[in-house]
């Protein structure tokens, strides 16, 4: 599994206490390779393995970055495979908007904060872990409504934008991290639908077949992180292994 990593890889794993985060790390912790493994969850996590440092900390937040770069202190991490998202939240009233008559200000910006924001202000704080000559993954979770030239039905606006800010961000930091380690590789990662909280409301329509469980997902975007190379980074992909247009 994963080898293009080295033997005793360290990873980190932002969201790894459900859904696809999850699964990632008993995928992960399945293998005798991993030398370590760091989670990062917002409630108290804890997994039985020696390999596994768990870290409770929000990651959406300057203090929670912070916290999260002094507890790297610059190590070089192998694999960053982030999981946060967010496309709903019947709290804060954030739903998917079907028409332009639903957008508002507050919801445009706590989805593209999450989405977009998060996951490049999370590489930006722990570059010294990133930048060298060792072997290095970033892999985020974007979704392929984030591709403009694939965008056909409309509505999620909100989402749409969110990923298509996250998938533009990561290209340009694949750009800059390049120069900074030549065998750096970052990757936006299209998981299909999920089963997990995400999408649950919005499952009722989707075809069994291509209802993917996390464990699933998991093990084909392991698969696709596994065949890229450096001449890869900056780059958008989907579940099956299949490039995605911008």
């Amino acid at each position: 599994m994963l080898d293009i990593l080295p033997d005793r890889y360290t990873a980190l794993i932002t969201g790894a206490s459900s859904g696809i985060g999850y699964a990632l790390l008993n995928q992960l912790l399945s293998s005798s390779r991993a030398g370590r493994i760091i989670t990062v969850t917002r409630q108290p996590f804890a997994i039985d393995d020696e390999r596994v440092i768990s870290l409770t900390l929000d990651a959406t937040t300057d203090e929670g970055r912070s916290a999260l770069n002094q507890q790297l202190a610059g190590q070089p991490v192998h694999l960053f495979f982030n999981a946060i998202g967010l496309l709903h939240d019947d709290a804060r009233k954030l739903h998917p908007e079907k028409r332009l008559d639903q957008l508002n200000a507050d919801s445009l910006q706590a989805i593209m904060h999450v989405n977009a924001f998060t996951p490049a202000l999370l590489i930006a704080s722990l570059m010294d872990s990133f930048k060298g000559t060792h072997c290095c993954v970033i892999a985020s979770l974007s979704a392929r409504v984030g591709s403009i030239a694939d965008n056909n039905l409309g509505g999620w606006y909100s989402y749409r934008a969110s990923k298509a800010a996250h998938n533009m961000l990561l290209k340009t930091a694949a750009i800059e991290l390049k120069r900074l380690n030549p065998t750096s590789i970052v990757l936006c990662l299209h998981p299909g639908t999920t089963d997990t909280p995400l999408s649950k409301p919005f499952q009722a329509r989707v075809p069994s077949e291509k209802l993917f469980t996390p464990d699933f997902t998991a093990g084909q975007l392991l698969a696709v992180i596994n065949k890229r190379t450096p001449e890869d980074s900056g780059s958008f992909w989907d579940w099956a292994g299949k490039r995605i247009e911008w």
